[in-house]
Formats: C-alpha cells, sequence, structure tokens
C-alpha cells in the first residue's frame, strides 16, 4: 500500500511532530498506514486540553448532546463497515470475517454509550430511617470523574477504542487515547468520526507515542480515572504510579478454563471450545486455554476436536474463508514456539500444529499431557494453543480450574442444572458461561477480571458508572 494515509495527532492547536509510527500487515509485512509519533510537547498539551474541557461539561456538553454526538458516530462507523473492517484485518490481522463482526460491536457498543448518557439517574434516598434525618431531603446525582486516560490493547483495535471511548463520554468526561502501537488506525478514524459527529474536539485527544513517554499517560498529575488494557505487568505497575486519588480499571488475561460433564453434547461443545480457544489466533484475554474434560468421553472428545482444530482454514486474514490469521508479531510466534518446546521437553503431547507457519501464522495448537510446571500451565498463552485435561471428578475439575493467580471468565458443559450451578458457585470466576466457551460477550454484559486478570468491571454502563462520582445534596427544611 504505497500511497497509505499518515494521521496526525488529533489535538487541538497541538504542536505538530516530525516524526511518524509506520503500521505493518503482522500478515504480509506491508506498510498499511501511519500516524503522527507524539512527542512531550503534544503530549502535555493532549493533558491541558483535557483538563479544562472537563471542567465545562455541564455548559458545553450536556447529555442531550452527548448521546446524539455517539449516536452519529455509531452512524458514521455503520455506514464505513467495510472500510473499518479491513483496516481491522490490515493492521492487526484479524480474519476479515471476524472483523466485520467487531465493526458491528463497536457500532453496537457506542449506541449503548448514548442510552447510557441519557440514563446514568441518581436516586432520592428515603430521610426518615431515623430521627437524624428527620425534616430532611436528600438526593444522589452522578457526575463526571473528570479526565479519563487510557490505554488500549492491540486485538480489538476498533471495538476496544469505542469502549475506551464511549463510556467514558456518557457522563460527560474528557478522554485522552494511546492506542496499542500495533494497531492505531482505526483509533485515529474513531476520532475523525467523533469530530464529524460534533464533538467538541477538546474532549478527545488521541495520541500515539513509544515507552517510556508513553507511561505519562498514567501518571499524568491531572488524571482522575486510567483505563488500562494489556498485560498484568504492566497494568500493576502503571497502579502503583498513580496520581493521588486517582482510580483505575484494569484489563488483563487469564488462563480461561472450561470443564466438559460427560452428559454434554460432544460435537457442539468441541465446535464451541475450538472458536473460544483459536477466534483471532488465539489472542483475547478470555481465550479458551484449559479444557478439562471427563475421563468417560476423553477420547471420543479429542478425536472430534483435534479433527476440528486440524481443519481450521489458517492464512491470508483478508481471505473469505480464513478462520485463524497471523500473530500481532515475530516476537508472538517465537513465544509460541518456547511454550510447546517446553511443554514437549517436559512430557507434554502435541496432538496436531505445533509448528510455525508463514507470514507470522502458528498452526493451531492441542496439547495434552499438561501438568504443573509448565509454561504452558502456568503462564497465559495468548496463542493459538489449547491444552486439554482428562479428569475423573467434577470437584476436582473445579479446584484444578480455580488453581490460577488469575480469575476472570470460565465455563462448563453439561446438561445437569444441579451440576451446572455448582460450577458456576464454586469457580472462582467473574463470569461462567454455562454450555458456551468462556470467550463469550456481549457488550452490554458486565466484563472485566479479578486477581491477576485486573479491576473494576467494564461493559458500557457498568464502565460509566465506574468513570462518575456518586454526589449527595441534603437539604434542611427551614
Amino acid at each position: 500500500m504505497a500511497n497509505h494515509k499518515t494521521y496526525s495527532s488529533q489535538l487541538v492547536g497541538a504542536p505538530k511532530s516530525n516524526t511518524v509510527i509506520e503500521v505493518a500487515s503482522p500478515f504480509s509485512g506491508e506498510i498499511v498506514g501511519a500516524v503522527e509519533e507524539a512527542n512531550s510537547a503534544i503530549l502535555e498539551h493532549a493533558f491541558e486540553v483535557a483538563e479544562k474541557a472537563h471542567r465545562n461539561t455541564a455548559e458545553a456538553l450536556p447529555a442531550y448532546k452527548r448521546a446524539d454526538i455517539l449516536e452519529k458516530t455509531a452512524a458514521l462507523v455503520e455506514e464505513n463497515l467495510d472500510d473499518y473492517a479491513m483496516t481491522i484485518t490490515l493492521e492487526g490481522g484479524k480474519p476479515l470475517n471476524d472483523a466485520v463482526i467487531e465493526t458491528k460491536r463497536a457500532v453496537n457498543t457506542l449506541r449503548l454509550s448514548a442510552e447510557a448518557a441519557l440514563s446514568l439517574d441518581g436516586e432520592q434516598p428515603s430521610m426518615g430511617r431515623t430521627a437524624a434525618g428527620e425534616n430532611k431531603t436528600s438526593f444522589i446525582v452522578r457526575e463526571p470523574i473528570g479526565l479519563v486516560s487510557s490505554i488500549s490493547a492491540f486485538n480489538h483495535p476498533l471495538n476496544l477504542s469505542a469502549h475506551l471511548i464511549g463510556p467514558s463520554l456518557a457522563p460527560g468526561n474528557s478522554v485522552v487515547l494511546k492506542p496499542a502501537a500495533d494497531t492505531p488506525l482505526c483509533s485515529m478514524k474513531l476520532g475523525l468520526h467523533f469530530l464529524e459527529a460534533g464533538l467538541p474536539p477538546e474532549f478527545l485527544s488521541i495520541v500515539n507515542c513509544n515507552p517510556p513517554l508513553a507511561e505519562q499517560c498514567a501518571t499524568d498529575p491531572r488524571i482522575n480515572f486510567l483505563n488500562f488494557i494489556g498485560s498484568d505487568r504492566v497494568g500493576w505497575s502503571l497502579r502503583s504510579k498513580l496520581p493521588t486519588g486517582a482510580r483505575i480499571m484494569l484489563e488483563h488475561g487469564g488462563l480461561s478454563p472450561a470443564i466438559v460433564e460427560p452428559d454434554a453434547n460432544i460435537e457442539k461443545t468441541a465446535a464451541s471450545c475450538v472458536k473460544g480457544g483459536y477466534y483471532h489466533a488465539g489472542q483475547v484475554c478470555v481465550s479458551l486455554q484449559r479444557l478439562f474434560v471427563h475421563e468417560t468421553i476423553y477420547e471420543d472428545f479429542l478425536t472430534i476436536f483435534v479433527d476440528k482444530v486440524k481443519a481450521l482454514k489458517v492464512g491470508d486474514p483478508s481471505l473469505a474463508e480464513t478462520e485463524v490469521g497471523p500473530l500481532i508479531r515475530e516476537s508472538s510466534v517465537t513465544k509460541m514456539i518456547e511454550f510447546v518446546d517446553d511443554a514437549l521437553k517436559l512430557g507434554a503431547n502435541a496432538r496436531c500444529g505445533a509448528e510455525r507457519m508463514d507470514s507470522n501464522c502458528y498452526a493451531p495448537t492441542v496439547l495434552t499431557e499438561v501438568k504443573p510446571g509448565m509454561k504452558a500451565h502456568e503462564q497465559e498463552i495468548f496463542g493459538p494453543i489449547v491444552n486439554i485435561y482428562k479428569y475423573s471428578d467434577l470437584d476436582s475439575a473445579l479446584a484444578e480450574a480455580n488453581d490460577s493467580p488469575y480469575a476472570f471468565q470460565s465455563s462448563i458443559f453439561t446438561q445437569d442444572i444441579d451440576r451446572a450451578l455448582h460450577a458456576a458457585r464454586t469457580l472462582d470466576a467473574t463470569a461462567v458461561m454455562i454450555n458456551d466457551h468462556p470467550a463469550f460477550r456481549v457488550d452490554w454484559m458486565p466484563f472485566g477480571g479479578r486477581k491477576a486478570s485486573g479491576v473494576g468491571m467494564g461493559g458500557v454502563r457498568y464502565a460509566a458508572e465506574e468513570m462518575s462520582h456518586l454526589k449527595i445534596i441534603n437539604i434542611q427544611k427551614p
């Protein structure tokens, strides 16, 4: 793509930079776009503008205007669906069919944010519960938290941007967004559509910078809230550097277990688990990694599952038939090789895959006989590798599934409602899917991890509430 576009930082009156960051396709290596690299002056300007903006929200951007802007932005994204989907595919390597789905989800995320802007209601508590409340009237309102700084991940470049901007704007906050360095193009396009929809430009700054300058996006003293999506190592480190009084939402990853009981529909369960484990080449924070299968159906399930994994179409993400595209960068491929080599050396078996392919692709892999001490068991893989374990007793499977520093999403496949609910109560997770893979999500549901997997709760309305303050107003009868 020789004539690719270069996007400038979207800031009101910002100084200009003399350098750009080129964006390469992880599949072909071709340069598909470029963005202006923000320097310290641009970053300083971003926070200065954003701080002034949020102090003027009530007058400049009342709720009905925020909702209208979010609705108009959603319509613009929908009108440009094909362009967004291809951009997702080119910069991130997501198969085109999945990129279309991501774009549709982003449209929904923005519309849900418009609804949230109009429905973040307060309440009126009863004051007559004790004598201390006599002759008093109180009501509670929600106010914007202030300046929201957001740092995004590469794997859902459009919908993550929609989640970081939409629920932040809904209560009336200003936003500074730093997209992932690998996939900034969708964020820049979305920012332009927000401006076209009428958003005052001071309410949204999108900056692209490399470490260590990017750390300022979490440590600037004007920040009131930090949204971070990425590795747990980086996220917890940034949490320790937040300015005093700032709140935070961290979304990391996990080991996402699934349990398959003897009465599960093997064919449907295997198909669901293949999708949950290999969607976007496993580069999803809730991608299925640990799959526990009851011993009485283990061999039958394994045969069906492996056959389905072998049948996955791997390669050029721009082709309609492709189901698994490339990993985001060369170092990710190297990491998959290290996971598999370590597991095989320590006694695991590879039932399929376990080989590097062309163009940053790694063959979808199934490992068995995986045990504690192996990297593939202990660490988040974030790639197209699923571990399958045999178990004999549900409670032992639940204990193994919970034996992790992470806690995010999980699942159980069974026709027995009592066993399903027992698992739902026992699994250490923020979400438990029954008869669906653990990577399931819709954008209105609460979404977030606990323990090493993160803190705070996403999902449009829940995130909007996280990024707002409660204020109680009390009136004493004269």
